[in-house]
């Protein structure tokens, strides 16, 4: 436990950014960070030995977000990124009473982009039922309008089968929930808009395009995160390079961390993530 607020120490604009997740579910978070700040480096630490995040207790994973926070801060990390749903609404807020001056910058279902597009009013969610039994996530959804038709569907399993690689299960779990939250016709009283509630499902967006019909608006937290990540860098002048002129090639470096099997972050990183694929480092499971 902590005892008193830390202060991250100053590493100035050259230090990286850091971020965590149960496991590989926060490339889809990275992929996005890197697209929109190509100069930063970044630290990632998948938490692979404590995974699945969202079939554990709050306090269990309040432990492990203070836990890998200070590894990232111990890093020199100038800011960090809780790229984890189930973190995000278990530890984010106690996160930046323990660090008032790191930006801590956490991640939400997109119900309120998914509210401003939606044509028939009907929106489906789906994330992990730590998530959703959230009382952050619970206050999101009591904020939007009453007459929103929206339909929370707990994924057991499918960030497993996703951490896991495992396409068989993957697809199963994909085709099942959607079955679940059907059915997606093109009809005034059906759902036109998904939400990805959790980072890992992303990862397989082309399994949602593949079993949903195109007028359905598939959303994700990705881009998002990145921008309010490089509005608050900008903010305290600790970005590189804040002004682009155009989009470039990332070429920040990423230092790879995992409290699971070295191989397998090395192999989800070759697969989902491979322009940015390097050596791992184990980190103890503590």
């Amino acid at each position: 436990m902590l005892n008193s607020p830390l202060q991250a120490p100053d590493a100035g604009a050259s230090g990286p950014i850091g971020v965590f997740d149960s496991g590989i579910g926060g490339l889809s978070i990275l992929k996005a960070l890197r697209q929109r700040m190509p100069r930063e480096d970044f630290i990632y630490i998948a938490d692979s030995g404590h995974a699945p995040y969202g079939e554990r207790g709050d306090e269990f994973v309040r432990e492990r977000s203070r836990f890998l926070t200070q590894t990232l801060v111990d890093q020199g990390a100038k800011a960090v990124v809780v790229a984890c749903n189930t973190a995000t609404a278990a530890a984010v807020q106690e996160l930046r009473l323990h660090w008032p001056h790191l930006p801590l910058i956490g991640v939400e279902p997109a119900l309120k982009p998914a509210a401003l597009q939606t044509r028939t009013g009907h929106i489906t969610v789906l994330a992990t039922r730590g998530t959703l039994n959230s009382a952050k996530f619970q206050q999101l959804l009591a904020q939007q309008a009453p007459e929103l038709d929206i339909r929370c569907q707990p994924c057991d399993g499918l960030a497993d089968a996703i951490e896991n690689l495992d396409d068989r299960q993957i697809a199963h779990y994909c085709r099942h929930y959607l079955d679940q939250t059907g059915p997606w016709l093109n009809a005034p009283s059906a759902p036109d808009t998904l939400v990805l509630g959790c980072t890992h499902y992303p990862l397989v967006l082309q399994q949602w395009l593949s079993e949903l019909p195109p007028h359905v608006t598939v959303l994700d937290t990705g881009a998002p995160v990145a921008e309010q990540t490089h509005r608050r860098l900008l903010q305290i002048g600790q970005l590189r390079q804040p002004d682009l002129a155009e989009p470039v090639e990332p070429t920040g470096l990423v230092r790879w961390y995992t409290t699971g099997k070295v191989e397998h972050l090395e192999r989800a990183v070759q697969h989902w993530l491979p322009e940015a694929s390097g050596p791992c480092q184990p980190l103890p499971k503590r």
